[in-house]
């Protein structure tokens, strides 16, 4: 059960959804600016007469939603995942992977279940987390929760869907870069409190293929460098879909997840977000 926990809070903390309340955003953590990350180009200083930059940064941004699906991909309002993960320490893989049920609901529920029994699940529904096993439900520690809420909101889906629209989010083009050995082109969102995200989109699909974000601990104060990646896209139901997504923390691979099945609006049972609701995902099988 231990390795369980450690793979389940792995697996949830580099999971993502978009939108999520203004009170769970912050979660104890301040994102830095890009210009005082280790990497990355430095942000243009003159925010106000950047006009053309900005307007860089938007056409690739467009270019990405259409890339991904347009309006198929706007519209998804749940989605289904099926497959295995895999946890890292210091590089170093935890164990021979894990299979996982993953149902999301934007824009703040989640429930990722874990083992082929389907007898571990995790449950998020805006800013509380649980873990159920067959002792019953308890909530998550509080760092845990913590980490997951400041992850979700500053998911590739929270970028795509909410930042993008906030006439208080200043874009930036930050021109050709390299994301893992991928040719890309990057841009940098930053909000009305210097909080900063910075996407790479592939150069010839334009579908995204990296995130990067620094934040300082608030007990340690050390800056903490998190970075995903994304391949092996497939069609799913008009969607471009990521099947493999790759988590890093301070340059050490931490999470690996590789999905088999992928499903979009197909519509979840309430029960299955409630800790306390007894909700059997092996009676419940092809009824959500």
């Amino acid at each position: 059960m231990k390795h369980l926990l450690i793979v389940g809070l792995a697996f949830a903390l580099a999971n993502s959804g978009w939108g999520e309340p203004a009170a769970a955003a912050q979660a104890g953590a301040q994102v830095s600016s890009p210009s005082a990350a280790a990497t990355g180009p430095s942000i243009p200083g003159d925010r106000g007469n950047d006009q053309e930059n900005s307007r860089k940064a938007r056409t690739l941004l467009d270019q990405a939603i259409q890339a991904l699906g347009g309006q198929a991909f706007l519209s998804i309002h749940d989605m289904q995942q099926e497959g295995r993960t895999y946890s890292f320490h210091h590089g170093q893989p935890t164990s021979n992977g894990v299979f996982f049920w993953r149902f999301v609901e934007y824009p703040d529920k989640e429930r990722v279940e874990l083992t082929k029994q389907r007898d571990v699940a995790y449950i998020y529904a805006g800013d509380k987390g649980y873990e159920v096993t067959y002792k019953g439900s308890h909530p998550a520690e509080k760092k845990d929760l913590e980490d997951y809420l400041r992850r979700r909101r500053f998911s590739l889906e929270t970028m795509l869907h909410a930042w993008i629209n906030d006439t208080a989010v200043a874009l930036f083009y930050d021109g050709n870069a390299l994301a893992g050995n991928l040719p890309a082109q990057r841009i940098t969102l930053i909000d009305a409190k210097n909080e900063a995200v910075s996407l790479f989109f592939d150069v010839e699909t334009h579908l995204p293929i990296k995130k990067s974000y620094t934040w300082r601990d608030p007990v340690d104060k050390e800056r903490n460098v998190e970075e995903e990646i994304y391949d092996n896209y497939r069609l799913v139901q008009g969607v471009m879909t990521a099947y493999g997504f790759t988590r890093y923390f301070n340059g050490d691979m931490q999470t690996q997840r590789f999905v088999n099945s992928v499903h979009y609006n197909q519509g979840f049972n309430d029960a299955m977000f409630d800790p306390n609701s007894g909700y059997n995902p092996n009676k419940a099988a092809g009824k959500h």
